[in-house]
């Protein structure tokens, strides 16, 4: 993959950004990620690759736009998997919480996994601990491994988790053994990318959370020199015959950094919508401007960009046609509500659409 496409996927994630952020505590989800996903994909028109999305908003029935299969990009470049998370956090941002984000990863065709939309159990670790910790393992195991390889105390190593009922079993282990307990309230991305990033003090993430979000931690920490492992979750015979449909023969085995995205280059870019451990949020500036910060990293190089960008929002068209096209099908705070999403958000597409192609 060309390395200037690593800016022209930026410049993608950071539009996605900027749609969302209005809606901010507004206590509206889904009106978040319509503004994030029709930004997304209006920009993606413009990075030049022959992209096909293998993690998206869901299948072609579900979501009008960055759907399983879909083709972006301008069809001028090199043809590539893409992952994409428009929004990622979508109840932190209706809450106003911390660390939402919009992410994408690319990497070449063939390489990423198509993920389903199910639960994986999750092991991320920094580079410290790479090779040296097994998701095989019970957990009292794997916190006493760490200790031995950091040189610390059990009781001075700090573990992430998403507070959620299912980890309960979980937690109850991390409280028997000693460790420190940092809770996540959502944003399955940003927390397993954290062990890897020594000012966020986190040594281990650990817990399930979504599949497709598996893979993208896997581009970004593939990027950081970090490790992900992880072991998708079937609920029920139609999830595990999903697995098969997608190519995944052996549902309950564990999946390496390789079999989520391969072994060859990978882009990962992320632009903070909510302030949080790794990026700062969206921040309005006088004079009608926005500040953004991202990362956007390579991962044949190890090369870890921070951008941080200020945008003169009236020059920003795509913002101006996802508003009118979200203001066209109702008033703020109701987006969403009153019909199915795909049906709304194919609308507001289909009217963005139009917009950019007047304009």
């Amino acid at each position: 993959m060309e390395r200037e496409l690593a800016l022209e996927i930026v410049r993608v994630t950071e539009l996605a950004a900027l749609a969302s952020a209005p809606w901010m505590g507004r206590g509206d989800k889904n009106s978040a990620d319509e503004a994030a996903t029709l930004a997304m994909r209006a920009m993606f028109d413009s990075v030049s690759i022959k992209g096909t999305v293998v993690i998206g908003e869901g299948e072609m029935d579900e979501a009008p736009m960055l759907y399983i299969g879909e083709e972006v990009g301008n069809s001028e470049g090199p043809e590539v998997d893409v992952a994409v998370d428009p929004l990622e956090g979508t109840e932190i941002v209706a809450k106003g919480l911390n660390n939402a984000l919009s992410v994408i990863a690319v990497a070449g065709k063939g390489n990423l996994l198509h993920a389903p939309d199910m639960y994986m159990e999750k092991l991320a670790v920094g580079p410290a601990l790479v090779g040296k910790v097994s998701i095989e393992d019970p957990i009292d195991v794997t916190l006493r491994k760490a200790a031995t390889e950091l040189n610390k105390n059990i009781s001075d190593l700090t573990v992430m988790i998403l507070d959620r009922d299912r980890h309960e079993s979980i937690i109850k282990t991390l409280r028997k053994v000693g460790v420190r307990i940092k809770f996540l309230s959502d944003g399955d991305v940003a927390g397993a990318m954290a062990p890897a990033f020594p000012e966020a003090g986190i040594d281990i993430y650990v817990g399930s959370g979504g599949a497709p979000e598996g893979v993208l931690a896997a581009a970004a920490l593939s990027c950081l020199g970090g490790e992900i492992q992880g072991r998708l979750m079937p609920a029920n015979a139609d999830e595990y015959q999903r697995c098969l449909k997608m190519g995944i023969t052996e549902p309950y085995r564990v999946l390496t950094m390789e079999d989520m995205i391969g072994k060859d280059d990978v882009i990962f870019a992320a632009t903070g919508v909510t302030p949080g451990e790794i990026l700062g949020g969206v921040r309005y500036l006088a004079d009608d401007r926005a500040e953004t910060q991202s990362i956007v990293m390579r991962a044949k190089t190890r090369t870890i960009r921070y951008i941080r960008t200020q945008h003169f929002l009236p020059g920003k068209e795509v913002l101006h046609k996802v508003r009118q096209a979200q203001s066209s099908e109702s008033a703020p705070g109701s987006t969403l509500k009153k019909q199915p999403k795909a049906s709304k958000t194919e609308n507001a597409a289909g009217s963005v659409k139009e917009a950019m192609n007047q304009g």
